[in-house]
């Protein structure tokens, strides 16, 4: 019994510092790059446009934001520029409809 408590002691410990040792590896991460735009969206006649533009925009790998304004005519958005580009941000609602461009 002595030997299994001693065990089980150790495997707590060993466990117990490789989370610790995990987490502050974690925290010594750069964060990752984010970029944030602003399109002018074409189509957008209704108040339900801008889900479908926003929808459009979240299918997209590498965004981490999207919204869409029907008063403005915009979407901003936020995303990884090592994983996407305005070209396919700008694809995705021209697919979905609503064809978009940079805002100025």
């Amino acid at each position: 019994m002595p030997k299994f408590l001693l065990s089980f002691a150790l495997l707590s410990f060993i466990a117990t510092a490789n989370m610790l040792m995990t987490a502050q590896a974690d925290e010594t991460k750069p964060a990752t790059e984010t970029k944030t735009i602003t399109l002018d969206v074409q189509n957008m006649t209704c108040a339900l446009c801008p889900l479908t533009v926003r929808k459009s925009l979240e299918k997209v790998e590498g965004v981490i934001k999207a919204e869409a304004s029907f008063d403005t005519k915009t979407a901003t958005v936020t995303f990884n520029p090592a994983k996407t580009t305005l070209e396919a941000l700008t694809q995705a609602t021209t697919n979905a409809g609503y064809p978009s461009k940079l805002k100025e």
